[in-house]
């Protein structure tokens, strides 16, 4: 990374960039599209918190954080926050961008008194699980739809 990296809002004056974000080829199976996470964010704004990844005036990801959500309707107090999208701009893979999201989304939990976050990937070979057991993610047992939950402490 040659400069800091820092999180930016989406906003009208962004919104056309921030769509332009893509993954690789090979990884488009496992990230919704940012216009979609856009869309979902739009529709759930009490729960979700769109960021873009911004260096040196450029965007260079995309990160969309969950928080307070029942996780399980039969136990309400049971509420979640944690990494909902990640997508890292193809050409900027390999950067530290990735941490950089993980991290936000944790410093965030924590500064909304959580002390874990969770997010969700599809398992297999090819999908991101070595990702995010890198940094420090651990799988729960649980499943969420097809994809594999794992937890990460916020401290």
């Amino acid at each position: 990374m040659a400069g800091v990296p820092q999180l930016v809002k989406v906003t009208k004056d962004n919104v056309e960039s921030a769509c332009r974000v893509s993954v690789r080829p090979d990884q488009e199976k496992f990230s919704s599209p940012v216009a979609w996470s856009l869309a979902e964010a739009y529709a759930q704004p009490e729960i979700a918190w769109p960021r873009l990844i911004v260096e040196d005036d450029e965007i260079v990801g995309f990160l969309m954080g969950f928080f307070d959500v029942v996780w399980e309707p039969a136990h309400p107090a049971d509420r979640r926050s944690g990494l909902w999208r990640l997508n890292i701009a193809a050409e900027h893979q390999g950067r530290g961008y990735g941490r950089f999201a993980v991290q936000a989304v944790r410093d965030e939990a924590r500064r909304r008194g959580h002390d874990r976050v969770y997010t969700t990937w599809n398992p297999g070979p090819d999908g991101p699980e070595r990702f995010y057991l890198k940094f420090g993610f651990q799988l729960t047992g649980e499943t969420s739809e097809d994809e594999v939950v794992g937890v990460h402490s916020t401290h």
